[in-house]
């Protein structure tokens, strides 16, 4: 038996830490260059502002188009989601914000405050828990029923929780959550999102809203049934993990499209470090701890939504698909991250566990691409 103590916090941040030893020489650029605000070659750097990227983007488009997109927001209702659909619904986009059951109240005084503010603003509200299979089977059927085209899909949504637990389809939460719910959304919705891009000449787009954090998982340690099922349970590595699922779900997809001669492009974006309600669930020495490490770092809630705002709407990002963007530029995700054997192992697995469980088959739409 080892007599030496290891501390609960250090192996939780002990990966960070090692991360940040291997990259120090491009971290310390980086850093500047983000301390700075220094624009990337997008003309935007870590300083923009979602009001900032949302108008230059429309105003190059001929008028009126943006009272003619329609995109699905999830994660609204707060924080990082609730100013994408502000600034999003302030330049004429309709919004629809799905939201739990426990937060329609929530949703609904958004709502309320938007249209006060912009008396044009168009939201839809609709209940829809990511951690439900039927409660995502049930927004998708609502949504459809509407008749109305998709043309942004913005998978922002996304916890970290402090303790092992599971959603109503037994997967653990956080990967439930993240990655699996917003698979099957995106899955329920792929075909209009085709169908609206064909029909309008419009590029669709999906922003899948991943993070830094994929680049802290070990190859060796990424498994899905454990993912689904970990043996034990650390809240930061679940978090990393569930976002490079997210990220390779937009590689993957991004193939699929291309293959298809789909007018549509997938993209994953890193928002920055902000403070937002994800924290809410870290306590004790492991958030003092981070609060030190990331304060002189935080953006504000629209510095943070601009890079998603960029990704959807720039006309800069027109035929980028299966790419990672950080600060509105596109930028390098982990080699674990751009295997593509590993991306499409991995929706694979994905697609067939899911078709498992549900009453109604998904659609086969990518049997003659593997």
């Amino acid at each position: 038996m080892s007599l030496i103590y290891t501390p609960i916090w250090f192996s939780t941040i002990l990966p960070i830490l090692q991360y940040m030893v291997l990259n120090f020489v491009p971290m310390m650029k980086a850093t500047i260059r983000y301390l700075a605000g220094i624009a990337g070659p997008s003309g935007y750097g870590s300083k923009t502002t979602a009001d900032q990227v949302v108008e230059d983007s429309l105003r190059s488009m001929p008028r009126p188009s943006a009272p003619h997109l329609t995109a699905i927001v999830t994660g609204a209702t707060s924080g990082l989601g609730a100013e994408i659909a502000r600034v999003l619904a302030k330049n004429g986009v309709r919004v629809i914000i799905p939201a739990l059951y426990r937060e329609l109240g929530k949703a609904e005084e958004l709502k309320e405050n938007l249209v006060k503010e912009y008396q044009e603003a168009e939201i839809i509200i609709s209940e829809m828990d990511l951690c439900s299979f039927a409660s995502i089977q049930r927004f998708c059927s609502d949504f459809l029923s509407l008749g109305l085209p998709l043309h942004i899909l913005i998978n922002n949504a996304g916890i970290m929780s402090n303790k092992l637990k599971f959603s109503e389809d037994n997967i653990e939460q956080t990967f439930a959550t993240n990655y699996i719910g917003h698979f099957l959304l995106t899955e329920m919705l792929l075909e209009k999102i085709m169908e609206t891009a064909s029909e309008s000449g419009k590029e669709g787009r999906i922003v899948n809203v991943s993070s830094v954090a994929h680049k802290w998982v070990d190859a060796k340690n990424f498994s899905f049934d454990k993912l689904l099922n970990p043996e034990s349970y650390n809240q930061h590595r679940a978090y990393a993990q569930s976002k490079l699922a997210t990220l390779l779900h937009a590689k993957e997809l991004a193939r699929q499209f291309k293959a298809r001669k789909a007018n549509v492009t997938i993209n994953a974006v890193h928002p920055g470090a902000i403070k937002t309600g994800i924290f809410k669930d870290i306590n004790g020495i492991t958030a003092d701890f981070l609060y030190i490490m990331t304060i002189k770092f935080l953006k504000s809630t629209s510095q943070g939504a601009a890079t998603t705002c960029y990704v959807a709407l720039s006309p800069m990002t027109t035929g980028l698909s299966g790419k990672y963007f950080a600060d509105c530029n596109e930028t390098q995700c982990s080699s674990l991250a751009n295997d593509e054997t590993e991306a499409r192992k991995l929706w694979n697995q994905t697609h067939a566990f899911i078709q498992s469980r549900l009453l109604q088959p998904l659609g086969q739409h990518d049997t003659n691409l593997s």
